[in-house]
């Protein structure tokens, strides 16, 4: 079976016009006789959805009307589970293709009414809508017998009449229905931090710092640097070093925790040098403790006895102004 896929996809490919690409994906196209959705590169090449959003919008627009696009009903019908679902369906509300609403019956009963539009900008400017057509053409895939075995052969079918195109929308003023533009959900990515460097890199702490990182792959053998990585990264190592970080230190926070498998240990390393590095170390100025505002001391009023507040002995407020009457 495969042997005759393989000789009914070479014979499609010859019969691709001009030169296929040298890379990429290269198409085989077929008409559709049946069961075919047209589905809008909108949707299709969205750069603000995810591929679970993409994917569960192209199955609800080919699902008939009255199917279950609930996420009891997703869930049982694919293996994403219901979180990636739940998501991927507000996704495409974010982005106006879906649509739910709550709507009470004349009986009194309220439900959900789910909405699915395949073109969001056209329903804003008010567009007509084109009840759905359905396509009827004979089978386009024969299979021809060819020695030493059979092969398919595309049929172009006559094409079908032309369906009678929609009359063109009345215009309307933009400011009646503007243009909603939703914001891309890709933000750019922060600019990386640079590798710390050292006030001063002497050559006793350049020496220290690349033993460190060469010393890596003995408690993680993942974390293999080459020579020109070591040269590169012994900067970071001796701002660490600098700062009094200690090497088993420095050791467990570039080796603990590690993915597997570190793709690239240098940028592993990197990035943690760069985002986990220690603040200096406090002096003896910053760790002495706060010195105390200076308390005015508690004194004995040789007149009456009362304590009161002065830095020198005598009299209290009171005693003083009965002996300044008395003057």
């Amino acid at each position: 079976m495969d042997t005759q896929h393989n000789i009914a996809l070479t014979h499609a490919l010859t019969g691709i016009p001009g030169p296929l690409p040298p890379s990429g994906v290269i198409h085989v196209a077929f008409p559709h006789a049946n069961r075919f959705t047209i589905v809008g590169n909108h949707l299709a090449q969205h750069d603000g959805l995810s591929l679970a959003a993409i994917g569960i919008g192209v199955h609800i627009q080919s699902l008939p009307a009255g199917s279950q696009v609930g996420i009891k009903a997703l869930t049982a019908r694919f293996a994403e589970g219901e979180t990636t679902i739940a998501a991927a369906l507000r996704e495409l509300e974010t982005h106006g293709y879906l649509h739910r609403t709550r709507a009470r019956l004349a009986n009194g009963r309220v439900i959900t009414r789910t909405v699915f539009c395949n073109q969001p900008d056209a329903l804003l400017r008010g567009g007509a809508v084109v009840p759905p057509m359905r396509v009827t053409v004979p089978p386009v895939l024969t299979v021809e017998p060819a020695a030493p075995v059979p092969v398919l052969t595309p049929v172009v079918p006559a094409p079908a009449p032309a369906p009678p195109l929609a009359p063109e929308p009345t215009p309307v003023p933009e400011a009646a229905h503007p243009l909603v533009r939703v914001p891309s959900r890709i933000a750019p990515k922060p600019p990386r931090r640079p590798l710390p460097q050292p006030r001063e890199l002497t050559p006793e702490l350049h020496r220290a710092a690349s033993a460190l990182l060469a010393d890596l792959r003995r408690h993680a053998p993942e974390l293999v640097l080459s020579e020109g990585d070591v040269e590169e990264l012994a900067p970071g190592a001796a701002a660490w070093l600098e700062r009094g970080a200690h090497p088993d230190a420095i050791r467990r926070a570039l080796t603990t925790e590690l993915p597997q498998p570190p793709k690239y240990p240098a940028k592993i390393v990197r990035h943690r040098l760069a985002v986990l590095l220690p603040p200096p170390l406090p002096g003896a100025q910053e760790l002495a403790p706060a010195r105390r505002a200076p308390v005015t001391p508690f004194q004995t009023c040789e007149g009456c006895d009362r304590a009161f507040r002065s830095p020198d002995p005598g009299h209290c407020r009171d005693c003083r102004a009965r002996y300044w009457e008395a003057a």
